[in-house]
C-alpha cells in the first residue's frame, strides 16, 4: 500500500509543505546482515563432509560450525524446481516449476512461470532496503521467454534482483559461455588461453556488483545469489583437476572417463 502524502498543497508555492516520506528509498532495519545465498548446482546433499560425504569443503565447515545446519530437505532432484523452492519457499509445483523450465507444459503446475504472488527472496529484500544480486546459472525462464524479443518478466532483473551476471538456461560451456549482463548478451572478458574460467568470472563479477554500492553506501545490506555451473554438466574442469579425478575413477571403477572435459589446449 503506497504511503499517503502528508504535505500541504495550496494554489501558493508559498503556502504549501512538501512531504518526501513517501518517496524516500527503501531502508533496511539496523543491523541488517549481508547475505550470501551460495547454490551448489547438481552436488548432492551427502557429496561433502558437512553432512557426511567424501569431499572435504573446510570452507563452507566452518561456516557450518558457526550456525544452523539443516537436514531435512526435500528436493526434486531436477533444477528448475528445487531452485524455484530456495529462492520462494513454496512448493514447485506452486511455482509452476514441476519440471525443468526447458520441458514445459500448458498446465498450471508445469508451466515454468513463477507466479508474482510468490514471491522471491530477492523481491522481499529489495523492497527492505538491500541491493540485491545474481550470478550464474538462472534456469528459472521457459525458452520462449530466453530471447532478446522476449519478454524479460521472469529474468533475474524482473524477479527482484537489481543486476545479473550469467546465464539464463539448465547448463553453459564454462570455457565460452553464453553469457547475460542484466538484461543483454555480451561477450566473455578473455578466452581459456588466457586463463578464463567462467567459476572465477563469476566471483570477480560478484565482488565488482558489491564494491560499486558499497562505495557509495557502506552501511547498505546485500543479497548475492550465487550458482556457479561448475558442478553440472558439461564438468569443464582445469587440465590438473581432471588429471587426477580421471586416475581416481580409473582405480575405483566408479566414474567414467567421457564425464570430464578438460581445458581446451593450451589453457
Amino acid at each position: 500500500m503506497a504511503i499517503p502524502f502528508k504535505g500541504v498543497i495550496q494554489e501558493d508555492i508559498r503556502q504549501s509543505v512538501p512531504d518526501w516520506e513517501p518517496y524516500k528509498q527503501p531502508q533496511p532495519p539496523d543491523g541488517a546482515p549481508n547475505v550470501l545465498y551460495l547454490v551448489w548446482d547438481d552436488i548432492g546433499l551427502g557429496t561433502f563432509d558437512i553432512f557426511g560425504g567424501l569431499v572435504e569443503a573446510p570452507a563452507m565447515r566452518r561456516l557450518a560450525e558457526m550456525g544452523v545446519k539443516f537436514t531435512n530437505f526435500h528436493t526434486t532432484a531436477l533444477c528448475s524446481p528445487t531452485r524455484s523452492c530456495l529462492l520462494t519457499g513454496r512448493n514447485a509445483t506452486s511455482n509452476g516449476m514441476a519440471c525443468v523450465a526447458e520441458m514445459t507444459s500448458g498446465f498450471p503446475g508445469s508451466n515454468g512461470r513463477i507466479p508474482f504472488e510468490n514471491a522471491s527472496l530477492a523481491e522481499v529484500l529489495v523492497e527492505r532496503g538491500w541491493n540485491t544480486y545474481a550470478l550464474g546459472k538462472w534456469h528459472l525462464v521457459p525458452s520462449d521467454e530466453a530471447n532478446l524479443a522476449s519478454s524479460k518478466r521472469h529474468w533475474p532483473l524482473g524477479r527482484g534482483f537489481e543486476r545479473f551476471y550469467g546465464f539464463l538456461g539448465g547448463e553453459a560451456d564454462q570455457w565460452y559461455p553464453d553469457l547475460v549482463y542484466d538484461n543483454h548478451p555480451v561477450e566473455p572478458p578473455a578466452t581459456p588461453e588466457h586463463g578464463y574460467h567462467l567459476s572465477k568470472d563469476l566471483v570477480d563479477r560478484a565482488i565488482e556488483f558489491i564494491r560499486d554500492a558499497k562505495v557509495i553506501a557502506p552501511e547498505k545490506p546485500w543479497f548475492t545469489y550465487f550458482c556457479p555451473g561448475a558442478g553440472h554438466a558439461p564438468h569443464h574442469i582445469f587440465k590438473e583437476w581432471v588429471s587426477g579425478v580421471y586416475q581416481s575413477a580409473h582405480h575405483s571403477h566408479t566414474l567414467p572417463h567421457a564425464l570430464y572435459r578438460p581445458c581446451p589446449p593450451g589453457a
